[in-house]
């Protein structure tokens, strides 16, 4: 004999939730805040009684598993309808500025570790919300313990790629590089410090690998020094010209089919072209002869743009490249300032407005 038993929903129908409801809220009028929110934090919240009564003890014992993680809410991959503002493509964005130490090859004093400044950042297309940015540090740290090669960087940037699912790409490594320079005479040696900026850079297909370098000098102005010398000569005045601390930063895209450019043949290029760069270890020999090598080597801002160019272009190692240099007067109280562009890569009708404030050495 075959017995039909009717099927039980496991879903309550509208008048078992209110009925449920009901009692829940006899129960939480007798209940202390407390007793509620460790039944279940929502309930203030649903039965009326104002603003919830968090927990105020740190779960550690809680774990996460896999479909609490995927209840998690992520705005930032959220649907188009989501955007504010233009629906319009973001060239790059991401994160600036997070250091972690990486290792380096040096030419002449073996690997360095050095702490660097990453700067990482993708385009988004227009239909897109934003980007996880977690997942370009992510990207970059499976890779920060490899000795830097911009072949490292190509990886970096591929997983970036990959993961974001974007078009084109940009790293960025920021740092301080040490050599020890020697004084000019008296045999003393100290460390200068040289900040470098490290670039990979796609776009529409295409990489390209950069590098900047900011070089510290002393600029003697040729005018002053002629006019100093004119008042020894003709009546006997006691004249100084005017010279002040300088910088000009170097941006140099690299050719494919040339060798590396260590940091140290930049630096050098950079001294051969302006040999008065600041000095570290000073005795008063060596205070007299930088006074002599900056007499024998006097030079307008125009002069020095000039004179960097002439020693990038004569590298096979260089591409297109950028002079821009800033001679901070001690006789004005304003900057004078050049810029110099070889090629594509860094021409510009637009300057950013801070940008020769920036060329200021620090210390």
């Amino acid at each position: 004999m075959n017995i039909h038993v009717s099927t039980i929903s496991d879903v309550p129908s509208r008048d078992e939730a209110a009925q449920a409801l009901a009692r829940l809220k006899a129960w939480a009028e007798s209940a202390s805040p407390e007793e509620i929110a460790a039944l279940d934090p929502t309930l203030a919240r649903m039965l009326g009684g104002g603003y919830p009564q968090f927990l105020r003890v740190y779960p550690d014992d809680f774990k996460v598993d896999a479909a609490y993680k995927a209840s998690l809410p992520d705005l930032q991959n959220g649907p188009s309808s989501l955007i504010k503002g233009a629906n319009r493509q973001i060239q790059h964005v991401g994160i600036s500025n997070f250091r972690l130490p990486i290792p380096y090859h040096t030419r002449d004093n073996g690997d360095l570790t050095l702490e660097t400044s990453v700067t990482g950042t993708v385009s988004l297309e227009a239909d897109k919300k934003g980007i996880n940015m977690s997942r370009i540090m992510r990207s970059f740290y499976a890779h920060a313990e490899k000795t830097f090669s911009f072949e490292v960087i190509e990886a970096a940037l591929d997983d970036y790629k990959s993961d974001l699912e974007s078009f084109d790409a940009r790293i960025q490594m920021r740092l301080s590089f040490p050599a020890k320079v020697k004084s000019l005479r008296s045999g003393l040696s100290g460390y200068q410090y040289y900040d470098i900026a490290l670039e990979l850079v796609e776009r529409n297909g295409l990489r390209q690998k950069l590098v900047h370098l900011d070089y510290v000098y002393s600029s003697t102005c040729p005018c002053s020094l002629e006019l100093s010398e004119h008042a020894r000569a003709t009546r006997g005045q006691l004249a100084t010209p005017h010279s002040q601390r300088s910088v000009a930063r170097i941006s140099v895209a690299l050719s494919e089919a040339a060798g590396c450019l260590w940091f140290e043949d930049l630096i050098e290029m950079a001294r051969a072209a302006v040999p008065t760069e600041t000095q570290v270890m000073v005795k008063r020999e060596d205070e007299q002869a930088f006074a002599e090598l900056n007499a024998a080597n006097p030079i307008f801002v125009e002069d020095a743009a000039r004179l960097f160019a002439e020693q990038l272009h004569a590298d096979a190692r260089v591409a297109d490249f950028r002079v821009i240099a800033s001679h901070q007067e001690s006789l004005h109280s304003h900057d004078a300032v050049s810029v110099l562009t070889e090629g594509e890569t860094f021409a510009a009708a637009s300057l950013d407005p801070h940008l020769f404030a920036s060329l200021i050495h620090r210390g």
